[in-house]
């Protein structure tokens, strides 16, 4: 958890912090705009926030805003709630933190690429993994973005498997990466208890 406190990430001031409800409208706007056809719905993103939050939470959301956007917007008089413009978001599956966790999706907005903001969202939900407990923390990719998993690779993650056609818009393999986070022994259980239908992630718009 970041406990309220925010992250500055680079020299423009983006900051990191847990994904709020007043988020959903900006992050389902970009996850159009990055996902076309393989987008989560907003009715989707509600969920996927909710579950994130309260007693049982299972999952852990983040965004990246832009903090002199933020400062104008707490200046406003319209009623606004101090948020910046969304650059990037991100969630991890973490289950009961006995198993594997399972990057949900990380993607930033085609403005704000090359600013480091998906390493260090992709850090910090490493770190949450850790923190819980979990063994390792699995993804999956489109098998032709190597940028993507190029980042990956370079976070120590190292490829596992492929799945045939897991992507449909337009049809694609994934490549499954994982990292381990401790030693031999450790329970690993992958994505497979997670809430069903979630689809193919948005992994790779980074």
């Amino acid at each position: 958890m970041l406990s309220g406190s925010v992250e500055r990430l680079t020299p423009t001031g983006a900051r990191l912090r847990e994904m709020r409800a007043g988020d959903l409208d900006a992050v389902a706007a970009l996850e159009a705009e990055l996902f076309g056809g393989e987008a989560w719905s907003p009715a989707l993103l509600s969920a996927e926030l909710a579950a994130s939050q309260g007693q049982g939470a299972d999952r852990h959301y983040i965004v990246v805003e832009d903090a002199a956007d933020r400062a104008d917007s707490a200046e406003s008089a319209d009623g606004a709630d101090g948020s910046g413009a969304i650059l990037g978001y991100a969630g991890l599956w973490i289950g009961d933190g006995r198993g594997d966790a399972d990057l949900l999706t990380i993607a930033t907005a085609a403005r704000a690429r090359r600013l480091g903001l998906a390493r260090a969202m992709l850090a910090h939900l490493i770190d949450r993994a850790r923190g819980a407990g979990c063994g390792a923390v699995l993804l999956e990719v489109r098998a032709s973005n190597d940028a993507a998993q190029a980042l990956y690779l370079s976070r120590g993650f190292t490829p596992v498997g492929r799945r045939r056609r897991y992507y449909s818009a337009p049809t694609e393999d994934a490549v499954v990466m994982r990292l381990a986070l401790s030693g031999p022994g450790h329970q690993t259980t992958g994505g497979a208890d997670r809430t069903a239908g979630i689809g193919p992630v948005g992994s790779e718009a980074v």
